[in-house]
């Protein structure tokens, strides 16, 4: 386990089969789906070569315009900024290739099958990350109201620490039936997993995360509460989703998803790259050696600026008709947006046709969550050097009430160039930083942590200039990642289920929406690349094809298997 306070139920000792993020609100098999040999499915011939706008080329995007090519069809792919999305990695000037500053996505639990179908096939190699107190890390410090605490293991924590581990543990238990998910999801038990999901999301959808604690018996001690969300679990102290859904916190602790995290070596921005650049083995309709790459000349379209309907003779659905920003107008019969679905809203002029007017009021309704990082290079890992007089690490990674919430420390190779991650906060913490150049936020950074570290001279390491963002400065992303409020699974399932098409009017149909702000695990990179496979089905089906009766597709078995409709009545 990764966490400061240690995290969940203790798994199974005799269990095997690992988690997976294929659940529970729509527990479909997508790594399955991916590795089966029968692919993903095809189209009719007729439609071979006939293009598809795909609007933004973030991980979402890529997967979605790499599938299709590979069935023959014609993926154009629109991007307003730079290919990756929040797959973003900046380098350092003279710094090796394996030290870099990963600007959005950073780390990945396996529990992300889907995700590591395309990491593996990229043959991208990964290393644990540094999360508090993981078995990788050296050391860990705790810093809570000027006290901190020295760790290497959770054991070393004081006492009011497991106080709380098993306050959580306990909550887990008695009020989300904890192991007995993960027992459904290990195995795959779709009926179990739907079960008491089902319960969850009736009883909790206007649940926060603070009140999920609070109505617990073991978290009646409000210390207690505030030692979790300053510390938290897995990655660190959560407090800023407090507000937030606890069924957005359920679904990171049934999957797995914030524990035992790898790094990509050299950055994440490769994977969305080899996407871009990859010739597939198995090739529809196209040349082998035929890459998205090579279908655009080597550059994506750029951003759009205008979507409307347009007529087609004979089909009900229409065009969907696309305006970018060298003033280039082009029409589709089909297109899927993976963008931050605010953009829809300001920065697109959209016809109101493109979506049912419920759809437009959940993107309306999206909760978005800030967030703010700064690296500094460094001209070796000096945190291992032992101070005499403690035999400790110089430095650790650390969690604080300070400013600084988190700090991260990454090596390279040997005894190299490393960098440090001074700062990882979110919400109200990230928005601290907002009127900051990247040298202010440094200087501030630097003396809060000289407060934890009073002998350390970390000033002295830094070799380069700082890399910031604050993520809803990005005038092309708004925010870091959507993260539902209570009462909005409502919201959240017409925009999810919006790929299956068979229920809207036909003048709704042919524009697919996929993306973080369409994942039920926004955030979490395996939620772009689920509902890109979705997107990919909607937009095979529209064509008229269809997948192999051995590898049935997520809207093959979609009604078996969808997410619970809570009335509206």
């Amino acid at each position: 386990m990764t966490s400061a306070v240690p995290t969940a139920v203790p798994e199974e000792r005799t269990e095997r089969r690992p988690l997976t993020m294929c659940g529970p609100d729509f527990p479909f098999g997508y790594d399955a789906f991916l590795e089966h040999p029968a692919g993903l499915g095809s189209v009719p011939p007729e439609a071979h070569g006939t293009e598809v706008a795909v609007i933004g080329g973030g991980l979402s995007g890529l997967v979605t315009a790499y599938e299709l090519m590979k069935m023959g069809l014609r993926p154009v792919v629109y991007e307003a900024d730079r290919l990756g999305g929040r797959l973003r990695t900046e380098r350092f000037d003279g710094a090796p290739d394996d030290v870099v500053a990963e600007m959005g996505a950073m780390r990945f639990p396996p529990s992300s099958t889907s995700l590591f179908h395309y990491i593996d096939r990229a043959g991208l190699g990964t290393v644990p990350f540094p999360n508090p107190l993981a078995p990788s890390t050296p050391s860990t410090v705790v810093d809570l109201k000027g006290e901190a605490n020295y760790a290497r293991t959770t054991d070393d924590l004081p006492e009011v620490y497991q106080e709380v581990a098993r306050a959580w543990n306990a909550t887990l238990e008695e009020g989300a039936r904890h192991t007995e998910m993960q027992r459904a999801i290990r195995e795959r038990d779709v009926p179990a997993m739907k079960r008491i999901w089902n319960e969850m999301v009736e009883r909790l959808d206007n649940q926060t995360f603070y009140g999920f604690l609070c109505d617990s018996p073991a978290f009646a001690s409000f210390r207690h509460r505030e030692i979790f969300g300053q510390v938290g679990f897995g990655t660190g102290g959560w407090d800023t989703d407090f507000p937030n859904s606890i069924l957005e916190i359920l679904r990171v602790t049934y999957t797995g998803a914030d524990d035992d995290h790898l790094s990509i070596v050299g950055g994440s921005e490769q994977l969305p790259r080899w996407l871009w650049e990859h010739a597939p083995d198995k090739l529809v309709h196209w040349d082998q050696g035929t890459t998205l790459a090579s279908l655009h000349g080597g550059a994506p379209r750029p951003g759009v600026t205008a979507l409307r309907r347009t007529a087609a003779p004979g089909d009900p659905a229409g065009n969907i008709t696309v305006t970018d920003a060298d003033g280039s107008i082009r029409t589709y019969r089909a297109a899927v947006f993976t963008a931050q679905s605010w953009m829809l809203l300001s920065k697109i002029a959209c016809d109101e046709d493109l979506l049912p007017i419920d759809h437009w009021t959940a993107i309306e309704r999206t909760h978005y969550m800030e967030s703010s990082k700064l690296f500094v290079p460094v001209d070796r890992p000096f945190w291992r050097d032992t101070d005499p007089a403690t035999g400790r690490d110089a430095m650790s990674m650390t969690l604080t009430d300070r400013m600084t919430r988190g700090t991260y420390l990454l090596e390279g190779q040997d005894d190299g160039p490393a960098a440090i991650c001074l700062s990882y906060t979110w919400c109200d913490d990230s928005l601290k930083w907002l009127p900051l150049s990247a040298h202010e936020r440094m200087d501030v950074m630097l003396n809060s942590l000289a407060q934890v570290y009073p002998d350390v001279d970390i000033r002295s390491h830094i070799t380069g200039d700082p890399v910031t963002v604050s993520w809803e400065a990005e005038p092309y992303f708004m925010g870091a990642f959507k993260a539902n409020l209570p009462g909005h699974y409502r919201y959240q399932r017409r925009l999810f289920t919006h790929f299956k098409q068979d229920r809207l009017a036909p003048r709704h149909r042919g524009l697919f929406l996929a993306g973080d702000d369409v994942s039920w695990t926004a955030g979490w990179a395996e939620g772009a690349v689920q509902t890109a496979l979705n997107a990919v089905w909607g937009v095979m089906n529209h064509f008229g094809g269809a997948t192999d009766p051995a590898n049935p597709g997520p809207g093959d078995v979609f009604d078996g298997i969808a997410p619970v409709e809570l009335p509206e009545d």
